[in-house]
């Protein structure tokens, strides 16, 4: 009996023993597992995109200098600040210019009082007629070197052809300057224009007339604009042609030289796989990668992915993915290859 009650409680003991071992050896499944949240590839339909880059300027944009060589003595305006079609910009010395109007004034009147006596005397047959021409040539050409000194008194000072910005002033007051130097440089900024490059194989996509979003990085804005100029030539390093969007200038915030990036919208539609930015990141390689969810492991491995254009804020994806796979949308900043995932519906 003794040794009946001795057996079973040897094997009772192993029994509690090997209940303890299994429970202490079972992993705790959820308990180590990283929450996330999942996206299933698919492919959708969307209006294909051209993508550039390129400068903004002015819709009108000037040169101007003096038609008359002379020391600067007026400047109105500083660089970036707006100008009136018609104002005075600039003024030269005009004493010069003002003592040789006065001279030809003086010339014409001398003239036009000896052209009044010699008539008299040609109306009276008293003058020949080759002296009467002589006189008529004398007041003709007085009256001209007036008008030439009247003008040069006037182009003393230089008014602006445009409303717009200055956006060059490269001369000082007191500066002599001469005839014909660029001086001041305007540009009409009510539309502006981002001068853009196409490389060739995407030209026949773009026509006059097309809408495009422009974004200005610096203005953190996206304005609508228009196509209105494509190039016919290509350029000959490059092989890419010129285009211009035409974008409307409110408030006068854009100026030129800023940078702009433009999406244009084409007529044609093609399949894309758009994912959130937000699940796409970088390694060490700068290469773009996400997390693909293997369903039966009910784990998560990095997947290199190479992108294409950023379409109604998600990246388009466009190798490295299948349509029907699960991609982490959220909680990836906690994942290494092959961690253990549960996804939250």
């Amino acid at each position: 009996m003794k040794r009946s009650l001795f057996y079973l409680s040897i094997v009772g003991l192993t029994i509690l023993a090997s209940c303890k071992t299994k429970k202490t050896n079972t992993p705790d499944n959820n308990a180590s597992a990283i929450a996330v949240r999942a996206e299933e590839v698919q492919s959708t339909a969307k209006t294909d995109e051209v993508s550039v880059s390129g400068n903004v300027e002015g819709n009108t944009t000037v040169k101007l200098g003096f038609m008359v060589a002379g020391k600067v003595n007026y400047i109105s305006n500083k660089e970036g600040e707006n100008i009136s079609q018609g104002q005075l910009i600039s003024s030269l010395e005009p004493t010069n210019y003002s003592i040789a109007k006065g001279l030809a004034d003086v010339q014409v009147n001398t003239t036009a009082d000896e052209f009044s006596r010699l008539k008299i005397l040609y109306d009276r047959k008293s003058l020949s007629e080759d002296d009467f021409k002589k006189i008529t040539f004398s007041l003709q050409q007085a009256k001209l070197q007036q008008q030439l000194q009247k003008k040069n008194l006037s182009d003393t000072r230089l008014y602006s052809p445009i409303s717009g910005v200055l956006l060059k002033k490269q001369t000082e007051v007191g500066e002599v300057i001469g005839v014909g130097m660029p001086l001041f440089v305007l540009s009409d900024i009510r539309k502006v224009k981002v001068l853009a490059y196409v490389p060739e194989g995407e030209l026949h996509d773009i026509k006059i007339g097309q809408t495009a979003n422009v974004n200005i990085s610096s203005l953190d804005k996206v304005f609508p604009g228009k196509v209105v100029e494509v190039g016919s030539a290509a350029d000959a390093t490059s092989r890419a042609f010129t285009i211009k969007i035409e974008v409307a200038n409110p408030g006068l915030i854009i100026r030129p030289g800023m940078i702009a990036d433009a999406r244009i919208a084409t007529n044609k539609k093609r399949q894309m796989t758009l994912l959130p930015a937000e699940c796409i990141q970088q390694d060490l390689a700068n290469q773009s990668f996400v997390f693909v969810i293997d369903k039966t492991q009910h784990k998560a491995f990095k997947r290199i992915v190479s992108l294409g254009n950023v379409v109604d804020n998600k990246i388009e994806v466009i190798s490295g993915l299948f349509e029907g796979e699960a991609v982490v949308t959220s909680g990836q900043k906690s994942l290494s290859e092959g961690s253990l995932i549960s996804i939250i519906k």
